[in-house]
């Protein structure tokens, strides 16, 4: 699929991956719908960008929110092609930790966010995808969902985390199966260790230190390197069905305390 002339929206588009990849498809000659809980940053990042970019305050959680806000891009922009869905939540807290048993509300919120929140999303977009007219290839439409390697290197504190991004590389290939007729693809990506606004509250001696257990490149992620991956799949429809580790070969072992 062209990014140029193409249509996106991007959850969690105010910032980190999210902003990253609006940036990039808007210099590649897209137009992108901002959805995020911040509108502070979404209206300043959509003004930045200028007549390629919207904001829409909304949580991706909130279904019929999520139903309106959609609706609303599709009448701004006429319809949209591809789906990022960046907005997400992550933290690390023990079962049975110093403030003792783990509250079930702090498991259900992580999985409600990052699971649900990117079905809720699908399920808001996928009806306008399957209207859109095919191109040469038969392509209507491409998700792109956001995991995270812990899915599978999940360290200790993280059981919420990676069960809500398990599931988001568990719908992958179902997914594309369920669309294939339609003409639309999903692809997921499992980002490592990335510079995003979360990991720049730690110490720099603490990033530092993250840095060095990749591999290579020894050194965090970048956003851009994320955008860049995000748009290499919008353009290569051969891509489908598959999750991506973009993770510098990275991968994060157990370390006994």
């Amino acid at each position: 699929m062209e990014i140029k002339d193409s249509k996106a929206i991007i959850t969690g588009g105010a910032s980190g991956l999210g902003e990253a990849t609006a940036r990039a498809l808007v210099s590649s000659g897209g137009q992108v719908a901002l959805i995020d809980l911040d509108q502070e940053k979404g209206e300043r990042l959509a003004s930045e960008l200028g007549d390629a970019a919207i904001f829409c305050l909304g949580d991706v959680i909130q279904e019929k929110e999520m139903d309106a806000v959609v609706e609303k891009i599709k009448e701004a922009f006429g319809t949209f092609h591809i789906v990022v869905n960046c907005a997400g939540i992550g933290g690390s807290v023990k079962i049975v930790g110093k403030e003792g048993i783990m509250p079930l509300e702090r498991f259900n919120r992580t999985v409600e966010v990052n699971l649900h929140g990117t079905f809720i999303v699908i399920r808001a977009t996928a009806p306008t995808l399957m209207e859109n007219d095919p191109n040469e290839e038969g392509e209507r439409g491409v998700y792109i969902n956001v995991s995270s390697i812990a899915a599978f290197d999940g360290q200790v504190g993280q059981a919420a985390y990676s069960a809500s991004k398990g599931g988001v590389v568990s719908m992958t290939l179902t997914l594309s199966r369920e669309f294939a007729s339609n003409g639309i693809r999903i692809m997921t990506i499992l980002p490592g260790i990335i510079d995003t606004p979360l990991l720049g509250e730690l110490p720099e001696m603490v990033r530092e230190r993250l840095g060095k257990q990749v591999p290579f490149p020894p050194r965090l992620g970048k956003p851009a390197e994320f955008a860049s991956l995000a748009c290499h799949i919008v353009q290569n429809p051969y891509l489908n069905g598959e999750f991506i580790r973009l993770d510098g070969g990275l991968r994060m072992g157990f370390g006994r305390k």
